[in-house]
C-alpha cells in the first residue's frame, strides 16, 4: 500500500509551518520595528492584533470557498496569495502600512485551516485522523519555533527584517505552485495513490458513514447545527484555546526580551524551544488519539481524556511562569505549557466527527472564526496592560484564566454525532 495521503499531509505541514513563519515574522521583528517607527506598546499591540481582524472574519467565507471549490484549489490561491501580502510588507514607511499588509496577510492565510480540515474527512479514516490532525495543525507550533529562528537569523545576516520579509515571502509563493502539483481532492483523482491504499481509505470512510447512519446522523440543517450544546462549547473551547495559543505567539519573543534581556539571536534560539516543544506536544498528541482511539474506540472518553490532561498541566505551567524569575526555569515553563496545549490542535478533528465531512469545511470555518476573535482581543488586552502595569504578571494571569476555560468546555463536549431532526434534514445555509 503506497501513503501518498501520509506525504500529503507532510505537505499540508510544511505549507502550514510557512504559514506561521509569516505570521509570527512581525513578532519577532517588533523590537526592531518599534524602534524604527517609534511604537507605544498599546499601538505594538494593534499591530499584533490587525492580522487577526480580517484573518478572523474571512474564516466562515473560507470554510464555504472549502466546501464548494475542494481543498486543492483553496490551499494554493491562498498560500501564493499570502506570500505576496508577506513580501509587501518589506516595502512599509510607518506603521499604517505595515498594519494594511497585515489586514491582507490574514485575509489570504484564513482558507488554510478549513481547507486542512476538509481534506482530514476526505482522506483519512477514523483512526488516522488524530495523526492528520497533528499534521495539519502542528505546522502552527513549527512554524513559530523554526519562523523565529529563521526570521531573526535572516535579520542577523542581512542587518534588516525588510529583507527577511521579502525572502519569506517569496518563499512562500513558490510553497503555494508546489501545492499545486502535488495535493488532490480525492485519493481517486491522485495517480501515485494505488489499488490498496484507495481501498484502506474508502473502507474506513464507509465504516465511519455506516456508524454516523447507525446514529442516527443525516444532512445537518445549519439552524440545528447552531442550537447544539457540543457546538458552542467546541467554539467557547477553541477561542480559549487560541487565546492562550496567540497570546504566546504574539508577545511571548517581547515578554522574554524584556524580563531577560535578551539580543535578537538569544531571542529567537529560545523562542524556538518553546514552539518547539508546542510542536513535539502536538505529534504527541496525534499519535495518543489514534492510540487510544484503536484501543479504546470511546470518542467521549478519549478527547476528555486528552484535552483534560492537557488543559489542566498547560495552565498550572503557565500559571506558574508568574512566580519564577531565573532564565531557564521561565524557559522550561513556557515550553512545558507549549508542549501540553498543542495537545488540543486534536480539536481539528471534530468537525469531521460532529457534522461529517460533507461540511466539515464549513463547521471548521466557524471554529475557527470563533477562536481567531481571541486574536483580536488577546494582543490588544496584552498590550494594555504592559503598557499600564510595567508588568507582564496579570497577562500571565489571563493566560491561566483562559486555560480553565478550555479545560472546562473540553470536558462538557458530547463527542458524537449530532442527530438530524425529523423535517430538518436539509444542509442548506
Amino acid at each position: 500500500m503506497t501513503n501518498v495521503r501520509w506525504r500529503m499531509f507532510f505537505l499540508i505541514l510544511l505549507t502550514v509551518a510557512v504559514n506561521y513563519i509569516d505570521r509570527a515574522s512581525l513578532s519577532v521583528a517588533m523590537p526592531l520595528i518599534s524602534r524604527t517607527f517609534t511604537i507605544p506598546p498599546a499601538v505594538q499591540g494593534l499591530l499584533l492584533s490587525g492580522f487577526f481582524w480580517t484573518y478572523c472574519f474571512m474564516q466562515i467565507p473560507a470554510g464555504l470557498l472549502a466546501d464548494r471549490f475542494l481543498p486543492r484549489v483553496v490551499i494554493t490561491y491562498a498560500t501564493i496569495g499570502w506570500g505576496a501580502f508577506a513580501a509587501l510588507a518589506a516595502a512599509s514607511t510607518g506603521w499604517i502600512m505595515l498594519l494594511a499588509t497585515r489586514f491582507g496577510l490574514g485575509a489570504t492565510e484564513a482558507p488554510i485551516y478549513p481547507a486542512g480540515a476538509k481534506l482530514v474527512g476526505l482522506w483519512m479514516t477514523p483512526t488516522e485522523r488524530g495523526r492528520a490532525a497533528a499534521l495539519l495543525d502542528g505546522g502552527a507550533p513549527l512554524g513559530s519555533a523554526v519562523g523565529s529562528l529563521i526570521i531573526a537569523g535572516l535579520i542577523a545576516l542581512l542587518n534588516s527584517w525588510r529583507l527577511a520579509f521579502l525572502i519569506a515571502g517569496l518563499g512562500t509563493i513558490a510553497c503555494g505552485v508546489f501545492a499545486w502539483f502535488y495535493i488532490r481532492n480525492h485519493p481517486q483523482e491522485h495517480g501515485s495513490v494505488n489499488a490498496a491504499e484507495r481501498q484502506h481509505i474508502e473502507a474506513g470512510l464507509r465504516e465511519a458513514s455506516d456508524a454516523s447512519r447507525r446514529a442516527g446522523s443525516g444532512a445537518i440543517h445549519t439552524r440545528q447545527m447552531f442550537s447544539s450544546p457540543s457546538i458552542w462549547l467546541l467554539f467557547v473551547g477553541w477561542f480559549c484555546f487560541n487565546s492562550l495559543w496567540y497570546g504566546f505567539l504574539t508577545w511571548i519573543p517581547s515578554f522574554l526580551a524584556k524580563t531577560q534581556g535578551l539580543n535578537i539571536a538569544a531571542l529567537g534560539w529560545l523562542t524556538f524551544l518553546v514552539f518547539f516543544a508546542g510542536f513535539v506536544g502536538e505529534m504527541v498528541g496525534g499519535q495518543l488519539l489514534d492510540y487510544w482511539m484503536r484501543t479504546d474506540g470511546r470518542p467521549a472518553v478519549v478527547f476528555r481524556r486528552l484535552f483534560g490532561i492537557s488543559s489542566v498541566l498547560a495552565t498550572v505551567a503557565v500559571f506558574l511562569v508568574g512566580y519564577v524569575h531565573e532564565e531557564a526555569a521561565v524557559v522550561a515553563l513556557l515550553a512545558a505549557t507549549m508542549f501540553f496545549l498543542r495537545w488540543c490542535g486534536m480539536y481539528w478533528t471534530l468537525p469531521a466527527l460532529l457534522i461529517g465531512g460533507e461540511r466539515a469545511g464549513f463547521l471548521a470555518g466557524c471554529m475557527n472564526f470563533a477562536g481567531n476573535l481571541s486574536g483580536i482581543v488577546i494582543p490588544v488586552v496584552v498590550g494594555f496592560i504592559v503598557g499600564m502595569t510595567g508588568s507582564y504578571y496579570l497577562a500571565l494571569m489571563v493566560f491561566a484564566g483562559v486555560g480553565a476555560g478550555l479545560f472546562i468546555c473540553s470536558m462538557s463536549i458530547r463527542y458524537r454525532p449530532i442527530v438530524a431532526a425529523p423535517g430538518m434534514a436539509s444542509a442548506s445555509i
